[in-house]
């Protein structure tokens, strides 16, 4: 077991802990995480192409979508991989393309699959769209596609996108849209990039949201000030909304999101400009900004969030596992009573694979998709 003081030498990472502006200190993390020897992973899938999210149509398989536009339904049983039909005009460039998948069932138990992906627009412009429809297994095909929300955040750039897709309890989905490469777009509440923005089930706006009633601010916005969101995850049992986004070079962040609250980009930040040594914004923290609980420097370059909830390991119930890309592992954070980041392990780094999407199956079973194109499964070792 290794403690946090001794992963943060071993990997050279600063590891800031915080509440608003005050910090503390690394050495008040007590509790151990159960030993990254105790799993083992093997291969379940191979030659997918970058599965950029994956979630579950039934206990034996996965509806799993593809950067390059495509979508797929993989049998774990016989591994049989199928191309379902359906999906609208997709803009591949750069970051761009299909983006997450996440299942829902409403009210009515209709079963409906959402994502989010990049629609192209005119003049060369492209936004982060968030989508639903359902799935016709038997024709493999999507119907009823519904685009709930074309986001006000064109650009004829290609990349920050976002977007990762949660929901809670309530009937809300949650998703993510980067700043596309314009830090002004950061602190800019009139449009909807740069930030986690929040529907009911139907696409509609609720109208609790924190801006509805107000000039301040666009109405769908959640909370604002982020570059990059890549995990995005709603944590039923300490009803707390999780946010990992992309910093600059250093300062990857684990936010803990709270409606109407600024996080700072790209006014605060803990990374460096890529052409030099110099800080991005204007300070670290700032009173009026909502720090984040944890920043990873340098950065392990975050794809995607889920808290682990299963039998499989009992020992990380409530842990986030986060997709490391640049740093090609599985980040493991655990929480102390409070909230606050108590300790961080990484997995399967043995691997060096970039870790795209990950999920939970029924039996508590890890499965995660990496860009080159696999998808492992990670089991207890017997």
């Amino acid at each position: 077991m290794r403690s946090l003081i001794s992963q943060c030498t071993r990997y050279s990472s600063l590891l800031l802990f915080s509440s608003i502006a005050t910090f503390t200190s690394v050495t008040s993390a007590q509790e151990t995480i159960e030993s990254p020897q105790s799993y083992t992973t093997k291969v379940v899938a191979d030659n997918l192409g970058v599965i950029w999210g994956i979630d579950w149509v039934d206990t034996n398989q996965l509806l799993m979508t593809e950067h390059s536009g495509h979508a797929y339904l993989l049998d774990l049983t016989t591994k049989q991989k199928s191309e379902i039909s359906g999906l609208p005009d997709i803009k591949v460039s750069g970051q761009g393309g299909l983006l997450d998948v996440a299942r829902y069932t409403d009210a009515n138990k209709q079963t409906w699959f959402y994502f989010t992906y990049v629609k192209p627009l005119q003049n060369g412009n492209s936004a982060t769209t968030l989508a639903r429809a359902q799935l016709d297994i038997e024709n493999k095909t999507l119907i009823q596609w519904q685009d709930l929300l074309i986001t006000d955040s064109a650009d004829d750039s290609s990349k920050h996108f976002g977007s990762r897709i949660t929901f809670n309890e309530s009937g809300h989905v949650f998703f993510g849209v980067g700043d596309r490469g314009n830090r002004d777009n950061g602190q800019n509440m009139d449009n909807q990039a740069a930030a986690i923005l929040r529907l009911n089930i139907d696409g509609s706006v609720p109208q609790d949201n924190p801006f509805f009633k107000t000039k301040q601010g666009n109405q769908a916005i959640w909370s604002y000030g982020h570059r990059n969101p890549q995990g995005l995850v709603y944590d039923s049992n300490r009803k707390i909304l999780w946010e990992v986004e992309h910093g600059p070079r250093g300062g990857d962040e684990i936010n803990m999101i709270k409606p109407g609250l600024n996080y700072g980009w790209a006014k605060t930040s803990h990374g460096k400009e890529y052409w030099g040594p110099l800080d991005v914004g204007d300070a670290k923290t700032l009173p009026d900004v909502e720090a984040p609980i944890m920043v990873y420097i340098p950065s392990i370059a975050p794809s995607s969030a889920v808290i682990y909830h299963g039998n499989a390991f009992p020992q990380w119930q409530g842990n986030l596992l986060i997709g490391a890309l640049a740093k090609t592992h599985i980040n493991m954070v655990s929480f102390t009573p409070d909230n606050q980041i108590n300790e961080e392990t990484r997995l399967v780094e043995d691997l060096k694979e970039r870790v795209r999407d990950i999920t939970i199956s029924k039996q508590g079973l890890v499965y995660f998709s990496t860009d080159s194109g696999k998808l492992y499964q990670l089991a207890p070792k017997k």
